[in-house]
């Protein structure tokens, strides 16, 4: 599989916020950047050069994370301060606020329907809300430690959740039962999300790895050791392709899923990266760290139109339509984990072999 034309290079450098940066997420249209920070406030960046930034405040502590509406005409916000916000994203940064936990709000992220909202908190729980009126709807409560992240699929049925009770559980939104928990991890797991496809997840955790399961057979497909610190976020490409980590060793790395293998280790941040975000497109990036900055990134994937949507991505595999299948991700994934059980026999091989 060929790599990308050239190397990811810095596009934008945003200067705003007076503490570190906690979290970015970019508009439908790609048009807006929104990020949140240490400082209370969220700033709502234009991608078109010498453009206005909107600095919006409202929360009375550390703002922890941020999404945009599956429309872009809502930005949803979580705090500290343990509400959460949603701002109509213009000039006059209008919001509804509303008490959703009892603790830090670490996560918010919208329904691909835009109709619902799920809530992550230090209180342990994950609730789900209505988006119009914000109205309760219900809690899912089994972990026993802080919940970094939850996220929904992108069909809306299904929600995972990580946490620093170490585990990742896999919920059904419908049943609201816990339909499977992963618990590979050595540590406090910072954040999940579903593979575009919905098939699979991939968790980051604070013993500096990064894993990536199947959803349905709920078998680890691929572990990365790549970092020297904690992984703090990731994001994959809407190809479905790539996964891109920030951490606090400083460093983006960019991980080919379909190689199994790590493409490019990206320096910009002074000191730890924090969040990092792909655009709806894939044609850039967004990064975040303890050094107050927001870069934007420029993907510099080939450019393939799939669907209605263009995406940057090395040309891919495909099937006799021209379009990316699942199954043949599915199956170079277990490929993948194919040859990773192969090298972990053959070093067993020789090690019995290996005289004392």
């Amino acid at each position: 599989m060929a790599a990308p034309s050239q190397d990811p290079s810095l596009e934008r450098h945003f200067k705003g916020h007076r503490d570190a940066v906690t979290c970015v997420d970019f508009s439908l249209n790609t048009k807006h950047l929104a990020s949140g920070s240490m400082d209370s406030t969220l700033m709502i960046w234009h991608m078109k050069p010498q453009s206005r930034a909107y600095r919006f405040t409202g929360h009375k502590d550390a703002v922890t994370c941020v999404n945009f509406s599956p429309s872009g005409h809502l930005l949803a916000s979580g705090s500290r301060d343990k509400t959460v916000r949603i701002w109509v994203p213009n000039v006059k940064g209008e919001s509804t606020v509303f008490r959703a936990h009892t603790a830090t709000v670490r996560s918010v992220h919208f329904c691909s329907d835009g109709q619902s909202l799920v809530t992550a908190s230090d209180d342990k729980t994950v609730k789900v809300w209505s988006t119009h009126r914000q109205r309760f709807l219900f809690s899912l409560t089994q972990h026993i430690n802080w919940v970094r992240c939850a996220k929904f699929s992108p069909d809306g049925r299904l929600i995972v959740s990580a946490s620093d009770d170490k585990t990742v559980k896999l919920w059904d939104k419908t049943s609201r039962e816990c339909i499977h928990s992963y618990c590979e991890h050595g540590g406090f797991v910072t954040y999940v999300d579903f593979h575009p496809s919905g098939t699979c997840i991939a968790a980051a955790g604070m013993d500096n790895t990064v894993k990536v399961w199947d959803a349905r057979t709920h078998r680890l497909l691929q572990h990365y050791q790549l970092h020297s610190a904690a992984v703090n976020a990731l994001s994959f490409h809407p190809s479905g392709n790539y996964l891109i980590t920030a951490s606090s060793d400083s460093t983006l790395k960019i991980l080919d899923l379909m190689e199994g293998r790590l493409l490019y280790t990206l320096h910009g941040h002074q000191g730890p990266a924090t969040t990092v975000a792909f655009s709806r497109t894939g044609e850039y990036f967004a990064s975040g760290g303890s050094d107050e900055q927001v870069m934007v990134w420029k993907s510099n994937f080939d450019i393939v139109d799939y669907g209605d949507m263009k995406a940057r991505r090395p040309p891919p595999l495909t099937s006799s339509s021209g379009t990316l299948t699942v199954s043949i991700l599915e199956q170079r994934l277990t490929l993948t984990e194919d040859r990773l059980k192969q090298c972990l026999e053959n070093q067993q091989l020789i090690m019995q072999r290996t005289p004392p």
